[in-house]
């Protein structure tokens, strides 16, 4: 149950941070952009859902898994910042990951489409 969620979030949250580099493939039908709107306002749970999934399964595929905490963690830079306690360093660890964050996005997508297969 947890690996099909995990699978799901996954999914979802490539989607959400790969956009930039899924529209350049899509060409001009806009398919990627249609799935980000619906997806859009689901982002703090998607992202929830990444890190609190990536956690429970840490042991089981550390590569993976830590991939997918990093990408829940971007899609909860807006959420997380609010902080007080955490903001500072918060803010620097979600400065230094932004420029990768179309790289995570393919990369927990591929994760999450492997896992379909396996």
């Amino acid at each position: 149950m947890i690996v099909t969620l995990l699978t799901i979030a996954n999914i979802a949250g490539g989607l959400l941070l790969g956009l930039a580099t899924l529209d350049k493939w899509d060409g001009d039908r806009n398919f990627f952009n249609k799935i980000a709107g619906y997806l859009a306002p689901f982002q703090t749970i998607i992202g929830g859902a990444l890190v609190v999934l990536s956690l429970i399964r840490l042991m089981h595929n550390p590569l993976f898994n830590i991939v997918s905490l990093l990408g829940g963690f971007l899609l909860l830079t807006h959420v997380i910042g609010k902080a007080p306690a955490f903001k500072e360093s918060l803010q620097k660890l979600s400065d230094k990951l932004s420029p990768f964050k179309a790289i995570i996005g393919i990369a927990i997508l591929a994760i999450g489409i492997w896992n379909i297969f396996i």
